[in-house]
């Protein structure tokens, strides 16, 4: 990388092993444009929040982690299923907890440029989940970005079952779609 690089954090709301939205973010990745780079960031292993493990222990080595390679990012990309027309409740436990400690809203996410993607095999995409996603992100004085959508649906049929986005039209939709998102973020810069 480079020191003109532009680097985002992306982060998939899926913990499933064969996760469509977690291949997503692995094809978004794949596709960066040369200037900028998407590190994967992992949610894995951040509990459920819980403000008595808190008080007693702080926040988790994986919280803190994450909050700083978020901070340090010069934008998010959130990956996100829909579960039952809304958000996941995995993703949201995550974003929760990157939220804690004394400035950390601040200092991890404030100002800081997002977009938002998701993928499902129904048939509407994650419309719902990513309109659910604004007022978290408004909460945070985060600048969501409102470029293409990528809402897709039906994924069983653009990706392989090794997890690799098969569809040339979504492959160059998506390609689009993060140089977009990346120009964006160099103009504010």
């Amino acid at each position: 990388m480079t020191a003109s690089m532009t680097r985002i954090v992306g982060i998939s709301g899926s913990l499933r092993q064969g996760s469509f939205n977690s291949a997503l973010l692995r094809a978004a990745a794949e596709l960066a444009p040369d200037n900028a780079h998407i590190e994967i960031g992992a949610i894995a292993d951040i509990p459920l929040y819980d403000g008595d493990l808190e008080d007693e222990s702080g926040r988790p080595a994986a919280v803190t982690r994450l909050q700083d390679r978020i901070a340090a990012a010069d934008g998010l990309l959130i990956v996100t299923p829909e579960y039952n027309g809304s958000i996941p409740g995995v993703l949201k436990n995550a974003i929760d907890w990157l939220s804690r400690g004394d400035g950390e809203v601040a200092r991890v996410f404030g100002g800081k440029p997002v977009a938002l993607m998701g993928a499902t095999p129904g048939g509407l995409g994650t419309v719902y989940a990513q309109q659910a996603w604004l007022p978290v992100l408004r909460a945070f004085r985060m600048r969501p970005w409102f470029g293409q959508p990528i809402t897709l649906s039906r994924v069983h049929e653009l990706f392989d079952g090794s997890g690799s986005l098969t569809d040339d039209a979504t492959r160059e939709r998506l390609a689009a779609c993060i140089g977009e998102f990346v120009a964006s973020i160099e103009r504010a810069g």
